[in-house]
């Protein structure tokens, strides 16, 4: 495992709680407006050292009783497998896991789950499922996000889910695939919070997402508006 790189205090990250946050290094998606783009394509920090586990570590142990959570990210997490180690030993320290996915790995979810290592899931929803692979620069088996989605709600872990709107890739119609497809997958009255992230072409692994003209504050919200009132959604990044 790489730790690519550590925020150590964030009020925004785990709701309700404050936290630290801890990047992951690599992916299995390529998008194209990811704004961490040395945490997918890890080569672009190869003069940088990475943090090792032991100071993350020493880190954790220095903040006890200050911090409540700490928030896993990426890149993708689930890429890889001592995961499940990693996050035992931040629960044994008394902290609280937010784990933030694309949901691809549905067998390392229900590990995670049955082993009772993560408290709040944030699932990435690229887009609609028919434009899934287009968004995403990656085949993408949507049956596996599924199983994961449901392997959460069913065993009542905090799900929130997010997705980050850039234009010329999502429109308002994606939002109504979305809320259809969540609907007949029995996901969507046990969502805890939607939160719909504008896009910010400031830094992104594709230096054509830089010169895209964001969504403004007013479309974000009519979007949002597509939930009604079926669970809480939340306009991010304005």
């Amino acid at each position: 495992m790489t730790i690519g790189g550590l925020q150590k205090f964030s009020l925004i990250d785990y709701p309700g709680k404050i936290s630290a946050v801890v990047f992951l290094s690599g992916c299995n998606f390529r998008c194209g407006f990811c704004h961490n783009p040395e945490l997918v394509v890890p080569e672009l920090t190869k003069n940088q050292e990475p943090i090792s586990e032991k100071d993350f570590f020493e880190f954790l142990k220095s903040r006890a009783g200050k911090l409540d959570g700490v928030c896993v990210t990426g890149g993708e997490p689930t890429i890889w497998r001592d995961l499940p180690e990693f996050l035992e030993k931040i629960k044994k320290l008394g902290f609280l896991v937010k784990l933030d996915t694309n949901a691809t790995n549905p067998k390392t979810i229900k590990r995670l789950i049955n082993s009772g290592l993560v408290d709040y899931f944030a699932v990435d929803i690229k887009n609609s499922s028919q434009k899934y692979e287009a968004t995403v620069g990656a085949k993408v088996n949507m049956r596996d996000i599924k199983k994961s989605l449901k392997i959460i709600v069913v065993n009542n872990i905090i799900l929130e889910l997010r997705t980050t709107v850039i234009p010329e890739l999502i429109v308002s119609e994606d939002f109504v695939k979305i809320k259809k497809w969540l609907e007949e997958l029995g996901v969507l009255p046990k969502v805890f919070l939607y939160a719909i992230q504008q896009f910010r072409p400031l830094k992104t692994l594709d230096k054509k997402f830089e010169k895209i003209k964001p969504y403004s504050e007013k479309e974000l919200k009519k979007m949002g508006k597509v939930f009604g009132n079926k669970i809480k959604v939340e306009i991010r990044g304005i």
